[in-house]
């Protein structure tokens, strides 16, 4: 089988977070810089080898201050560890409509744990200008505490001001290098 090469389309693809503020509400971030790498069989991404980076200080929250918080060394520490990655390590079929569920090795401030993603793979099209296609989109949550992003407070009622779940979601659209 021939292996092709996948180039991810930036101006199609978002990686964004959501967590809890106060347990009342979400705070939503994005991130504007990241990149993948990613070869297949063919167009079988059962088949993919995915290493995904993600660009730390690219975070975005819409709040200048906390943004700087986030980069600080109470959460991400980002002169220190700048990258976030993920490397697939195994896919599994869940209903042969597209639903897999994704594994991976993921490393946030420098530790490394093995992650479970939703996966819902769009397909493979041909876009008007010849292009070929692929779009995945990518859900889940992980513990930040996990990763060395302890940082905490409280209210005055004993609430945490910011949760230890933290909420995924990637959709990402790759063009056939």
């Amino acid at each position: 089988m021939a292996t092709t090469k996948w180039i991810l389309d930036p101006a199609h693809s978002e990686v964004e977070f959501k967590v809890k503020h106060m347990m009342i509400s979400t705070v939503t971030g994005k991130f504007s810089k990241f990149d993948a790498s990613v070869e297949t069989e063919d167009e079988n991404f059962t088949t993919a080898k995915v290493t995904f980076t993600i660009d730390v200080d690219s975070i975005s929250t819409n709040n200048e201050q906390r943004d700087g918080h986030l980069k600080s060394v109470d959460f991400f520490d980002t002169a220190n560890f700048p990258k976030i990655t993920f490397v697939a390590t195994k896919y599994e079929n869940v209903d042969n409509d597209g639903s897999y569920e994704l594994y991976g090795d993921l490393t946030i401030r420098g530790i490394t744990q093995n992650e479970k993603f939703d996966a819902e793979f769009g397909g493979v099209i041909k876009d008007p200008w010849g292009n070929t296609r692929a779009g995945i989109t990518i859900s889940g949550k992980i513990n930040r505490k996990q990763f060395g992003l302890t940082w905490s407070g409280a209210t005055e009622s004993g609430s945490l001001i910011v949760s230890e779940d933290v909420r995924i979601h990637a959709a990402l659209e790759f063009v056939k290098g």
